[in-house]
């Protein structure tokens, strides 16, 4: 694909420098008097030497002095190259003026032309002339050429950058699996103490997760219905564990039709976050969690009593909300409004994250 989009790049440049040309040549005819009988063809050859001059001229600089010099930091030997060739070609450009090219001057005596030199100017008057034109053909080679520089390597730059962030979200989804997996078989081995037909419903409920998590993670984007119901999952599994004095309600308002588009498992370490520094053994607490899509945007708000985890603690490897950040930045980069934070009487914690769906 990327060798098909270059060649065709490459057709449209020759195409553009030949119709360029074609109307700089043919510039004379274009803007010749249309009532003159007698076409002056001595000054269209004229002006296509001097044309063919400006080509010598700007392609020397496009093709060897520009990349061969200048892009290689010696601009002493580009700019002698460039005077000496500015200064052969202005001077052969008058002696071919002088000399090569009588002008053929209307005689009225005469029913035919007769030839005759054109009077004696001062030879700097045609050399600065076309000197200052020559000048002009390398600004423009100069302009064109660094241009095709800055875009090649913005092109090599922005293809850089979507490997590195492609790398580092895979980088990332391969975190979110242990990660994910450790805190779940946590749950488990703690529901194998005191209830075991629990701990074997979670193991079907945790299946049930993987599956999701071995085909669906492994893609930039999956549909907001099969997300939901991973969700949905989850909390299911979750609450298998949970004793009386923990209240769990959930609203998600995700219609199973929903084929929106959102990157898999954004959701799911807040709602881990949730469920492990918003539950007490012994005090009474509650998680709430909305999830609901309007307006070509997904939010996720989610409210829970607040009992944050001691130092000695080691339950969870603490990435999941660090990761959630950087997973925002690179894939909904201006798009996403999360605000969260513990209330000033510290007992309650509030999550609202809202992503816009509408475009990549």
């Amino acid at each position: 694909m990327k060798k098909l989009l270059s060649q065709h790049q490459i057709k449209l440049e020759v195409l553009i420098h030949c119709i360029s040309w074609i109307i700089v040549f043919s510039f004379p005819l274009l803007v010749s008097e249309r009532n003159t009988e007698i076409f002056n063809w001595n000054r269209f050859i004229h002006h296509m030497m001097v044309t063919i001059t400006f080509m010598i001229v700007f392609y020397a600089n496009y093709f060897i002095f520009i990349p061969k010099y200048l892009f290689n930091e010696k601009a002493y030997q580009y700019i002698l190259l460039n005077i000496l060739l500015i200064s052969a070609l202005a001077i052969l450009l008058y002696i071919w003026r002088d000399f090569g090219s009588p002008n053929l001057i209307p005689n009225p005596e005469r029913p035919k032309f007769s030839r005759q030199k054109p009077p004696p100017h001062s030879p700097w008057i045609f050399i600065a002339r076309d000197f200052v034109g020559i000048i002009f053909t390398i600004g423009l080679s100069l302009t064109v050429r660094i241009s095709k520089r800055w875009n090649k390597v913005e092109t090599a730059r922005r293809e850089a950058e979507k490997s590195r962030t492609e790398a580092e979200l895979k980088n990332l989804r391969n975190q979110l699996n242990p990660h994910f997996l450790l805190n779940t078989l946590n749950n488990i081995y703690a529901l194998i103490a005191f209830d075991t037909e629990k701990a074997q419903q979670a193991v079907q409920e945790l299946s049930k997760l993987l599956r999701h998590m071995l085909y669906d993670n492994q893609q930039d984007f999956v549909p907001l219905n099969r997300e939901a119901e991973f969700i949905r999952n989850y909390i299911g599994l979750m609450r298998i564990r949970l004793a009386n004095h923990v209240t769990v309600k959930t609203d998600i308002q995700i219609s199973k039709n929903s084929h929106t588009l959102i990157t898999p498992l954004i959701f799911i370490s807040l709602i881990e976050n949730a469920f492990k520094h918003g539950i007490s053994p012994t005090e009474t607490s509650y998680v709430y969690i909305s999830l609901f899509e309007e307006h070509g945007s997904v939010t996720c708000e989610i409210i829970n009593s607040n009992f944050p985890k001691s130092n000695k603690d080691q339950s969870g490897s603490g990435i999941g909300l660090p990761q959630v950040s950087k997973r925002l930045e690179l894939i909904y980069p201006g798009r996403y409004i999360w605000e969260k934070g513990v209330r000033k009487d510290s007992k309650e914690y509030f999550s609202r994250l809202r992503i816009d769906t509408n475009s990549k």
